[in-house]
């Protein structure tokens, strides 16, 4: 799931970019490990892209999810920031952008 965002660019200082949110991506546990979530990410990052018209993406995730990360990493993203306590459990999140 994601949604598009005006947002004080987190690439380029002081501007204003058109920007895709990931806001949540799962797999059921059964089906992990196969490409699904990469497929998945892939497919919303070019939507984001061709579609609307989207400059950047950004996402939070918890700093534990290591399997997340890499995936991320893999596609790109950068981390920029620690949200400290992000989660309800107090758990800090790395915020990551990528380039579209």
């Amino acid at each position: 799931m994601c949604r598009v965002e005006r947002v004080l660019s987190k690439i380029s200082s002081f501007r204003i970019k058109k920007s895709g949110h990931i806001i949540s991506i799962a797999v059921i546990p059964e089906y992990r490990g196969l490409g699904i979530g990469k497929l998945l990410m892939l497919n919303a990052l070019k939507s984001l892209k061709e579609e609307y018209g989207c400059e950047e993406s950004f996402l939070e995730v918890r700093v534990s999810n290591k399997i997340a990360i890499k995936l991320y990493l893999d596609l790109g993203y950068k981390i920029v920031d620690v949200l400290k306590s992000y989660y309800i459990d107090g758990e800090d999140a790395y915020m990551m952008v990528k380039a579209l």
